[in-house]
């Protein structure tokens, strides 16, 4: 959840920095201007981390996974 929960907060830094319109930022991330509005209201709850590893890479962000041993 905590993975899912900063991925879907880096799209929504990233969208909003394109001052697209909601329709074009859609397009260009390839899903409709319904999930888009879903991403942007932070309804975590409808995205995978799969969906979301997608629209990351639509948006020209690369993903970094660092795993540590607990303590």
């Amino acid at each position: 959840m905590k993975a899912r929960a900063e991925i879907m907060r880096a799209l929504q830094k990233v969208v909003r920095g394109w001052n697209l319109s909601q329709k074009a930022a859609a397009a260009k991330l390839g899903v409709t201007q319904p999930r888009l509005n879903d991403l942007l209201r932070g309804k975590i709850d409808k995205f995978s981390l799969d969906a979301l590893f997608d629209l990351t890479a639509h948006a020209g962000l690369k993903i970094s996974i660092a795993l540590k041993r607990a303590a």
